[in-house]
């Protein structure tokens, strides 16, 4: 796996894997045309039932193979990436209580107020809505409403260097709550997350992580969740801190492509938010969402496939094959 930055590129040695390209289906198609009755005539019990068990949620097998043949028109799937917060992990609620223990830790009041700053269900919803990153987050919420006094510095902060030093100490916090919340064991990975990624490593498949949370979070999000192995096995993870922009900016994303090795329109990214969505469509790349409760709400154009859950329709033969479309909220 390459633990990626800007500066330097470090490589983690995962086990060995066969990268050789998966066999299409779409060979099904020419085993139809070389069918000695034609589709037109008219088909005896016999054949229904057998037609029956070829169809495929309700396609049959012409359209199936149909849509196997336009894949082969488009560029071969050769990387699948995931966001991490939101998709690894329904970790809104849990960010939002990190944080405002933090505030509460370090006694974050504005001015003229007795009560602590603290973050609402709704208000935190707002901000994943349109801000990635939770220093960008806080700063935008003093920026507008003001800078607070707290216990970590005498008065408010006046200069940058003083705002920037009092996020990072509220951030550093959090993150330790975070963790905490993490290592309790009750926090488990989202739905098919796991399966998916067997079946990518499987299919051979690049598979990583590009996420805009801080890398010691993302890391133990991850390896807590998915477990070292599932880590160790990937080829890229980036972090938030590796790049100078967050989402919805591109780089990330254009980054991933470049040390994958891999054409941008060969990548499938897996999102939960219209901001993740922008960046990976940004980048030229594939998207599909599994929305949460936070992001259910938004969205989400040119993504191919919108959903709650990674259920068992979504594989890796699927995606491959262009077979993943539609929005489950319709």
């Amino acid at each position: 796996m390459q633990l990626t930055s800007l500066s330097q590129t470090r490589h983690i040695a995962g086990p060995a894997r066969c990268h050789a390209a998966p066999l299409r289906l779409s060979s099904c198609c020419c085993s139809l045309q070389k069918s000695h009755k034609p589709l037109s005539f008219q088909l005896s019990r016999k054949d229904v039932s057998q037609r029956q068990v070829l169809t495929t949620s309700g396609t049959s097998m012409r359209s199936h193979c149909s849509m196997i043949a336009a894949a082969a028109t488009q560029p071969e799937m050769k990387a699948l990436i995931f966001d991490c917060d939101g998709v690894i992990l329904e970790s809104e609620n849990l960010h939002r209580s990190g944080y405002n223990d933090s505030f509460e830790h370090f006694n974050i009041k504005h001015e003229g107020k007795d009560e602590l700053v603290s973050w609402s269900v709704e208000f935190y919803d707002m901000l994943q809505n349109f801000l990635g990153g939770g220093k960008q987050k806080m700063r935008w919420y003093f920026d507008k409403h003001g800078w607070p006094l707290s216990n970590f510095q005498e008065g408010a902060p006046k200069t940058d260097e003083e705002k920037t030093a009092l996020i990072d100490a509220l951030q550093d916090w959090k993150s330790i709550r975070f963790q905490e919340y993490i290592k309790s064991g009750n926090v488990p990975a989202r739905p098919g997350v796991n399966r998916l990624f067997d079946e990518a490593v499987k299919a051979g498949l690049k598979v990583g992580v590009c996420s805009a949370a801080t890398k010691s979070s993302a890391i133990f999000t991850l390896t807590n969740l998915m477990g070292k192995e599932k880590f160790e096995a990937m080829d890229i993870f980036i972090a938030g801190d590796d790049v100078p922009m967050k989402k919805p900016d591109p780089v990330i994303y254009k980054i991933a492509a470049e040390r994958l090795g891999v054409q941008p329109e060969q990548c499938l990214v897996i999102e939960d938010s219209t901001i993740g969505l922008q960046a990976a469509k940004g980048a030229g790349m594939r998207c599909m969402i599994t929305f949460t409760h936070s992001t259910r709400d938004q969205e989400f154009p040119g993504a191919e496939k919108i959903m709650e859950d990674l259920d068992d329709s979504v594989t890796a033969e699927a995606m491959m094959n262009y077979q993943l479309s539609g929005d489950i909220r319709k």
